[in-house]
């Protein structure tokens, strides 16, 4: 997993509630299990028209935010269905970071382990973080997982908080894999005495 450390880029407001996993990657894109090729339904309804052309009204469709690494969302995103491919579409589609007031607790647990960062802060911070993620071309914002820093196109400073554990885990690139793979040592030395101690089996 690539380690986010910190990530300055256009952020995108997503001015929509209880943003569902089903509204993040429709079904029909649930068929593979491939990571890769997502980012083309991220969206998809609110993306592109009937007729398969895009929806210029989207944000994601508009030329200033079609670039953007960070989006500022209202409460509750990622509720719904328990894909693991939301999480995977919005990584292919170049989002690294969701900011929001809420998430649900499955699709927050899904994003740590693909390598994206979902920060919750205040309704207020919110307000403050969607006006930033309003300005088009300049919105522009940075964030700093280190020092737990959300810092604005104003030169503004929002602080976060996370779980030192998947802190830790971000920071170092470590999914549930690299984990396991830290303590390969271990596992090692246990498998070893475990055949001496039980050669029959």
């Amino acid at each position: 997993m690539e380690k986010f450390t910190s990530l300055t880029g256009v952020a995108a407001p997503l001015e929509i509630t209880n943003v569902d996993t089903d509204m993040i990657i429709p079904k029909q894109y649930l068929k593979t299990i491939k990571r890769t090729g997502l980012g083309t339904g991220l969206f998809f309804e609110l993306r592109y028209k009937e007729d398969g052309s895009e929806n210029p009204d989207f944000v994601l469709n508009k030329p200033a935010y079609r670039n953007a690494k960070i989006l500022v969302a209202r409460d509750n995103f990622g509720c719904g269905s328990s894909r693991e491919h939301a999480p995977w579409a919005l990584l292919d589609f170049g989002i690294r970071c969701v900011i929001s007031t809420s998430f649900a607790d499955i699709f927050y647990n899904n994003c740590f382990k693909n390598g994206i960062l979902p920060i919750t802060v205040s309704p207020e911070m919110l307000a403050k973080l969607m006006d930033d993620a309003s300005r088009g071309s300049n919105a522009t914002l940075s964030i700093d997982l280190e020092a737990q820093e959300i810092r604005g196109p104003d030169g503004g400073v929002v602080h976060f908080e996370i779980d030192p554990f998947r802190k830790h885990c971000l920071l170092e690139g470590l999914d549930d894999i690299g984990l396991t793979l830290e303590k390969a040592d271990k596992i090692a030395a246990f498998e070893t005495r475990a055949a001496a101690e039980r050669s029959w089996l």
